[in-house]
C-alpha cells in the first residue's frame, strides 16, 4: 500500500528562534517540520529523515552555510534548497549561484528580516503544482542504466520517440504566441526518457541528423493541423532545438525547406533555437548557414542569453531574431536585485537591437507582472505551462 505523507521541511539556522519562526508558518503550510541549530545533525537528518525541501542559514559557527550546501552538492542532494541569512544581497546571489554550479536545485533565497508571506512564497515555489521537485527531477531524469547506443539505433529505426509541446505568451495580453516542440522517448522497458539522457550520445553517433528530421516532420505535420488565423499580424510560431551537429551539416538548409513545402508550413512560422555553445563550435560555417536559413525565411533563436562568455559577441555577428533570455536570471528575479538588473538589460538590448525578447522559467504571477511593463514580447513557463501533448494544446487553445 503506497503511504501518503505532507512534505517534510528540514531548517538550520544558528538562531533558534528564527529556525521556531520559519516551522510554526511552514507547519501552518501543511509541511512537517524539523529544526536544528547544528550543522552536522542537520546532515545526518538529510540520509535519516529525508526532507522534500530544506533551509539553511549562511552565517554559523563551525560549518557555514556555503559549506553545507557544498557538502549536498556532493552527495548528489536532489530536492528544494532555500538559503536563508541576513547578508547582503550579492552575498546572497553568489551563494545561490554557487549552489546552483553544485547541482542544487534552489526555490528561493530569503533575506532575513523576512515576512510570513515571504515563507509561505517561497514554500509553494518548491513544489510545481503540489508536487515535490526532486518527484519532477525524478521524472525527467530518472535514475536508469546508462542509454546503450544500440537500443538508441533501434528507437530512431521504430520512430519511438515523441513530441510534447510547451506554450509561449505575448505578456502583454497573454495570448498564444509559439508552441515550442520538446523530443522525448518513449523506451519499451524504462518508460518515458528525457533527452538530456539521449542527446549527447546521439551527437556523438552522428545520429543527431536522423532525429532532428523525424521530430521536423512530426513537428510540421502536426502544426499545419492547427486552425491558427491567417491574418493575424503576431502569428503563432513553431519553435524547435537546433544541435551543435546540425550546424556541420553543409545540406540541412535544403533539407529544412523541403520538409517545410511537403508539410504546407511557411518557413517564416518555423524558429530555430541554438545556444551560444552550438554556434561558436565552427563560427564561420555557423555564421554561413544560419545567414541562408533568415535568407530562406526562418527565424533564429539564441537560447539561455546571458549565460555564456560570449553571449554578446554572438548575438552581434549571427542573425538571430529573437533572444530567450536564460531562465537562471527570470526564476531568481523576485529574490535577486541583479537578476532583475540583467533581465532589464537584457530586454532593453532586444529592444536597441530590434530583435524579439522571449523570458523563460516563468514560474508565478509575479515574474509576468514584473516583465509586462519592461516591454518584454514572450513569457514561458511552468506557470503558464508544462510541455504537454498535442491534444492537450489544441483543447486548451481551441487551435
Amino acid at each position: 500500500m503506497n503511504e501518503t505523507r505532507n512534505q517534510r521541511l528540514l531548517i538550520v539556522d544558528d538562531d533558534e528562534l528564527v529556525g521556531r519562526t520559519i516551522e510554526l508558518i511552514a507547519k501552518r503550510e501543511g509541511f512537517d517540520v524539523r529544526v536544528t541549530c547544528d550543522p552536522e545533525r542537520f546532515l545526518d537528518l538529510i540520509g535519516e529523515w529525508r526532507p522534500d525541501v530544506v533551509a539553511i542559514d549562511l552565517v554559523m559557527p563551525g560549518m557555514d552555510g556555503v559549506q553545507v550546501l557544498a557538502e549536498l552538492g556532493s552527495r548528489k542532494f536532489s530536492e528544494s534548497v532555500i538559503i536563508t541569512s541576513g547578508v547582503g544581497h550579492r552575498v546572497l546571489d553568489a551563494a545561490g549561484r554557487s549552489a546552483r554550479e553544485h547541482g542544487l536545485h534552489i526555490a528561493g533565497i530569503l533575506s532575513k528580516p523576512f515576512t510570513r508571506e515571504d515563507v509561505r512564497t517561497l514554500l509553494n515555489r518548491c513544489g510545481i503544482d503540489g508536487e515535490p521537485a526532486a518527484a519532477v527531477q525524478r521524472a525527467r531524469a530518472p535514475n536508469a542504466p546508462s542509454i546503450d547506443i544500440d537500443a538508441l539505433r533501434t528507437a530512431l529505426e521504430e520512430r519511438q520517440f515523441f513530441l510534447e509541446y510547451q506554450p509561449k505568451i505575448n505578456c502583454a495580453d497573454c495570448s498564444l504566441a509559439g508552441l515550442e516542440a520538446l523530443v522525448r522517448w518513449r523506451h519499451p522497458e524504462l518508460g518515458v526518457i528525457y533527452p538530456d539522457r539521449f542527446i549527447e550520445q546521439l551527437e556523438e553517433e552522428g545520429l543527431m541528423a536522423d532525429l532532428t528530421g523525424q521530430v521536423m516532420d512530426m513537428a510540421l505535420a502536426w502544426f499545419s493541423g492547427l486552425r491558427l488565423p491567417e491574418d493575424s499580424e503576431s502569428p503563432v510560431m513553431l519553435s524547435l532545438n537546433m544541435s551543435a551537429r546540425c550546424l556541420e551539416d553543409e545540406v540541412l538548409v535544403d533539407r529544412f525547406a523541403r520538409r517545410c513545402r511537403r508539410h504546407g508550413v511557411d518557413p517564416s512560422r518555423i524558429i530555430f533555437e541554438l545556444t551560444e555553445t552550438s554556434a561558436m563550435r565552427d563560427p564561420l560555417r555557423s555564421l554561413e548557414l544560419l545567414t541562408r536559413l533568415r535568407v530562406m525565411g526562418f527565424q533564429l533563436s539564441i537560447d539561455d542569453f546571458g549565460t555564456g562568455f560570449s553571449s554578446m559577441l554572438q548575438l552581434v555577428r549571427l542573425p538571430f531574431s529573437e533572444i530567450k533570455v536564460d531562465k537562471s536570471f527570470v526564476m531568481s528575479a523576485e529574490t535577486s536585485e541583479e537578476s532583475r538588473n540583467v533581465v532589464r538589460s537584457i530586454v532593453e538590448l532586444g529592444k536597441s537591437l530590434g530583435i524579439m525578447t522571449t523570458a523563460e522559467g516563468i514560474e508565478s504571477q509575479w515574474a509576468l507582472d514584473f516583465l509586462r511593463p519592461l516591454g518584454c514580447d514572450f513569457c514561458q513557463g511552468y506557470y503558464i505551462s508544462r510541455p504537454v501533448d498535442g491534444d492537450a494544446i489544441r483543447e486548451r487553445w481551441d487551435i
